[in-house]
């Protein structure tokens, strides 16, 4: 069993003995700790706290039991039910919230849940409010409410409407060029909340056609859900069939987007924020930002168009505060995720779909060739697993002093530059593992150069 506190939420397996992994008692004790440093943090006065939840298969077990901690520590519950986590952090602002709550495990296994924490603008909590929730659980400086002041559960069931009536909304979506391109769309939304949201979208766009799978929300993942090739078989075998335009997979909770081209083969995840950031600065221009372990390609991209780039650390909460700062008008991370201020300040795979397909109608372009127009580059993943006797900082500071010739860059993990290629270490924020990232102009370049960095480490952690 596993149970993971970090900036990313508390994440875990269900079942198991508390504290070794998300247990029912966990579940109490993490929501309790967060109702607490909400009520002594929030600025609201509406005593409001936003609830929703992927199509999971423990979801509503574990939506039970954060409502009914909710109303004993004495907040309102606005329950949104089945929703995607860029439509629940809309409806914290939309309701004048103090905070929020997404139960998914995004892109883990179906063992997996989590409770994704938010504050009063819809936003994660940062590192130091995450410490501050993870202090009040462990110490169980909480109070739960008499009972003439426990909070109350509300339900509303409109909230994927309203996002998408929020992404109809932007200047840059273009519904008519969507409408009159008549593209025939693909969508594999891993039998989760998107399999609903999405072709919803696709219809409030224009788009007729519309080939649906795995989207009945059962919570049985037809395949693992992390929207990566290797999962991506059976929409990749569909597309090389013909007779369609353009496929997107989504994960669980529907915040990252992942694209297929016409012809079967990977757009890849990376190029969902690079093409959309492109279409942005073409009519907006401004800065950008995307975390440590995404690629260059957007940095060229966006020195094309005259502007700045900037790398923050890996996690949402940190790329958003580094666009805040810099004013950057899109932003995201390399792993299909699309964060465009206009909306909100969150990755969201419906804003990323909408904009992509005005861009793709506009562009009068197969995918294929409109990808063909960026920057090559290939990114290799890889990981080593973590065990007791590993002290992670202890190697990555040997990695450093082996590399110090080289542009080292230590905010998160280590990133090494090299001037036609770089790697990235990092300890994983939701698994025991430390994740080994490269990219060079060909995949053979950057597996070689994972290979090279996990032969450093095994050869550093034998010592």
């Amino acid at each position: 069993m596993s149970l993971i506190k970090s900036i990313s939420g508390i994440r875990g397996t269900i079942g198991g003995q508390p504290g070794e992994g998300l247990s029912p008692i966990d579940i109490v004790k993490f929501t309790a700790a967060y109702a607490t440093f909400i009520r002594n943090n929030t600025t609201r006065d509406t005593n409001v706290i936003v609830v929703g939840r992927d199509a999971r298969l423990s979801g509503r077990m574990v939506n039970d039991l954060v409502i009914g901690t909710l109303t004993g520590m004495g907040f309102d519950v606005v329950n949104i039910g089945p929703a995607s986590t860029p439509t629940t952090e809309i409806a914290v602002v939309e309701e004048q919230a103090c905070g929020g709550i997404i139960i998914t495990a995004s892109h883990n296994p179906i063992q997996w849940n989590a409770l994704k924490l938010l504050n009063q603008d819809g936003e994660f909590l940062n590192d130091a409010q995450g410490k501050e929730v993870l202090r009040i659980a462990d110490e169980q400086s909480f109070t739960f409410s008499e009972v003439m002041d426990l909070g109350h559960e509300y339900t509303v069931n409109n909230y994927n409407q309203r996002h998408i009536r929020k992404v109809l909304d932007l200047k840059l979506v273009d519904r008519d060029a969507i409408a009159k391109a008549n593209f025939t769309v693909a969508v594999d939304a891993v039998n989760s909340v998107g399999g609903v949201v999405i072709p919803q979208l696709l219809r409030a766009l224009g788009v007729k056609n519309i080939v649906e799978l795995n989207c009945e929300p059962t919570g049985r993942f037809a395949h693992t859900p992390e929207p990566v090739p290797a999962n991506l078989t059976e929409i990749a075998g569909l597309m090389r069939k013909g007779g369609i335009d353009v496929g997107f997979v989504v994960d669980p909770d529907v915040d990252r987007l992942a694209i297929v081209m016409e012809n079967g083969e990977m757009f890849v995840e990376e190029y969902t924020l690079v093409s959309v950031a492109d279409y942005v600065l073409s009519h907006t221009p401004g800065s950008t930002v995307s975390n440590l372990s995404s690629s260059r390609a957007l940095r060229d991209v966006t020195n094309a168009h005259g502007c700045t780039y900037n790398a923050a650390a890996v996690g949402e909460v940190n790329v958003t505060t580094k666009m805040k700062e810099t004013g950057a008008v899109i932003g995201g991370e390399g792993n299909g995720g699309v964060i465009y201020p206009e909306a909100h300040y969150g990755r969201d795979a419906l804003v990323g779909v909408a904009l992509f397909l005005t861009l793709l109608a506009k562009s009068g372009k197969k995918v294929s060739e409109l990808k063909a127009t960026y920057p090559a580059y290939e990114i290799v993943k890889d990981k080593v697993t973590l065990t007791p006797d590993i002290d992670v900082d202890a190697v990555l500071d040997a990695v450093k002093a082996e590399y110090n010739g080289e542009q080292i860059t230590d905010i998160d993990g280590v990133k090494i530059d090299f001037a036609d290629s770089w790697v990235h270490l990092r300890k994983s924020n939701t698994e025991p593992i430390i994740r080994v990232i490269a990219e060079a102009s060909t995949a053979e370049a950057a597996k070689a150069l994972t290979e090279k960095l996990i032969g450093v480490i095994n050869r550093i952690s034998a010592k």
